[in-house]
Parts: C-alpha cells; sequence; structure tokens
C-alpha cells in the first residue's frame, strides 16, 4: 500500500461512480475514475461550474463516460430529487463517494432546513444522499460508499445538546465535528450493513492536508487559513495525491470495508494511502447509535433494507417536522 497511486486503479469499465463535489478531491475523484473507465456521475449543487469539471475531464479523456447531476446537500428537497431522479434513470450504483464538503465559514451559517451549514452540509446532507441511493447501491454486486472524514475529526467531539451550534459558534469546532459525525457514520453505516445484509463495503477516508479550495471557499481568501493556503502553498499536497485514500478505499480490492484510510506519512498529511487513526471519540457505540437516531429524525429518512428512502406521506412528513424541530431545538 505504501506505493499505491492512481496507476493501480484496477479497469472500472461497466461499473457506476457518483462522486459529490465538483472541484478539488471531487474533481480530481472524477477524473481518475473516468481514466479507469467507469461511468461517473460528477454531482453538485453549481450547474455551470459541474459543467465546466464534466468537460475538462471529458478534455483529458477522450470517450469519458460522465455526467453532471445537480444536487443541494444543504437541502432535503434537492437531494430527495436527486435520489428520485437518479432511482428512475439507473439501474445500480457501484461506488458512491461522499466528497463534498464546507469548512470554517466565520459566522455560523444554515442550510435551507435550518441546520449548521458544516454539519447539515457534511454529514447530514451524505447521510440524506446514501439512503435515497441505497436501493440503487444494494443492486450491485460489490457496492462501495466512501465517507470522506478529516484530521481535523481527531478534535472533534459531539454535543448532542448543541448538534447545531445555536449556543455558541465555533468555525473549527464545528467542522470537526462534522466530520468526527463523517468517521462515526461511515463505521456505523458498516455495522448496519453486516446486520441487515444490505452487501455493502462501507469505508471511511481523509485526505490529510492538500491544495484545495476547501479552506478559501470556507473561511475567505482573506482570512488566515485562505492566506495560508495562498502563500503556504507548499505544505499542502496537491490535490490528486490528497485524493488517492478515496480512490484506494473505492476500487482496491484489499480495501476493507469499516475501514479508515489517509495518508501514510508526516502524521497523515501527505503521502500515499494507508491505515488512519480513528480517534477513540469515533469508536464510542453508543455515540454512533445516537447520532444515526438523531440523524434519521433530523432527515426524516432511515435506512430500513427494503427501500432505503424517504418516508413518504403526508402524516409521516408532520411528524418528522415535529421531530426534526425538537432535535434541532430541544
Amino acid at each position: 500500500m505504501d506505493r499505491w497511486t492512481t496507476s493501480d486503479i484496477p479497469p472500472q469499465y461497466g461499473r457506476t461512480a457518483l462522486v459529490t463535489g465538483t472541484g478539488g478531491l471531487g474533481y480530481e475523484d472524477a477524473l481518475a475514475l473516468a481514466r479507469a473507465g467507469a461511468n461517473v456521475i460528477l454531482a453538485g449543487r453549481d450547474a455551470g461550474k459541474g459543467a465546466a469539471a464534466v468537460q475538462r475531464i471529458r478534455g483529458a479523456v477522450p470517450g469519458a463516460d460522465i455526467v453532471f447531476a445537480q444536487v443541494d446537500l444543504g437541502s432535503l428537497a434537492s437531494i430527495a430529487a436527486c435520489g428520485e431522479r437518479l432511482r428512475a434513470s439507473l439501474p445500480r450504483i457501484d461506488m458512491l463517494v461522499n466528497n463534498a464538503g464546507v469548512m470554517n465559514p466565520p459566522e455560523r451559517r444554515t442550510t435551507v432546513d435550518g441546520f449548521e451549514l458544516q454539519f447539515g452540509t457534511n454529514h447530514l446532507g451524505h447521510f440524506a444522499l446514501t439512503a435515497e441511493l441505497l436501493p440503487l447501491l444494494r443492486r450491485s454486486d460489490a457496492p462501495r460508499v466512501v465517507t470522506l472524514s478529516s484530521v481535523a475529526a481527531r478534535q472533534g467531539r459531539f454535543d448532542f445538546d448543541d448538534l447545531q451550534s445555536e449556543r455558541g459558534y465555533t468555525p473549527m469546532a464545528a467542522y470537526a465535528q462534522s466530520k468526527l459525525a463523517c468517521l462515526v457514520f461511515a463505521l456505523q453505516l458498516q455495522r448496519r450493513s453486516d446486520a441487515n445484509g444490505w452487501g455493502l463495503r462501507s469505508i471511511a477516508a481523509h485526505p490529510g492536508i492538500s491544495r484545495t479550495d476547501l479552506l478559501p471557499n470556507g473561511a475567505g481568501s482573506d482570512s488566515a487559513a485562505g492566506r495560508a493556503r495562498r502563500w503556504l502553498w507548499f505544505l499542502f499536497q496537491p490535490a490528486a495525491h490528497g485524493a488517492w485514500p478515496t480512490l484506494f478505499a473505492a476500487t482496491a480490492p484489499q480495501a476493507e470495508g469499516g475501514a479508515y484510510y489517509g495518508p501514510a506519512y508526516f502524521g497523515e498529511t501527505r503521502g500515499a494511502p494507508s491505515i488512519a487513526r480513528v480517534p477513540n471519540r469515533a469508536l464510542d457505540l453508543g455515540d454512533a447509535q445516537r447520532l444515526w437516531e438523531v440523524s434519521e429524525q433530523l432527515t426524516g429518512l432511515r435506512f430500513d433494507g427494503s427501500r432505503g428512502g424517504r418516508e413518504y406521506g403526508t402524516a409521516t412528513s408532520v411528524a418528522t417536522s415535529s421531530r426534526r424541530h425538537r432535535a434541532l431545538h430541544g
């Protein structure tokens, strides 16, 4: 594994991959998977950026089978609509890469559903998308779900009394909590799959410290983090290298379900993919169960093994709205 790069990706012909996030790591994931022959769906909020990314990949990989799918991970309605379109048009999905993210907005912001932006997008958005796409994943003969965490998860902790940071907002603390949630979700999804026979290989990954637009897009280009990204660029590995742990998790035959992969060197900040250290807080089974239940309440979605999608119906919607209000506000 120490020398693994994208040249080691096995042929992916006939396999369908959905990657969230049209820039940075998401772009690199989609580019590498297209080069390996996969049918790639690049999903994101901005149709213009998505179309540009698709054109770039087609220019780099003549004949690439890649399309853009619009989804706003900060909107449960958008996620539901995307899921419905994909379920109606695809026979299956073989790989889901939950990559897109928001990092360190200086002021507390919320999604359209009222969730703190980082927790709502990074964790709840991908929780909901995975639930919506579970029926398609279960039709694959070897489905994988790769969910992106971060080295910041080491500093994360769950404040179940204030998951939405309403009582106090610190950008990095909220980001670390969201990325801890992503890691816990990936591990718990594997446990759920094993218990229910879904056949998923759920894997977590993190990119180390990579040169992407995540910092300047979130904190702002003139923030301390944005200036560090701009002037200390040599401390950040290329985004293409940051994508290696994700691509290993998504394609390598030896990648294990329930595992966590990150860069091998310099405190997991750069290098070829290797087993990453799982923070102790991510191993708390009580927290994992509680996070899963709260996530179901907030999104109104459940993984039931047969449908895996939205709980439809007016009465259910009203109950879900009430549960969501209690989970948000106590």
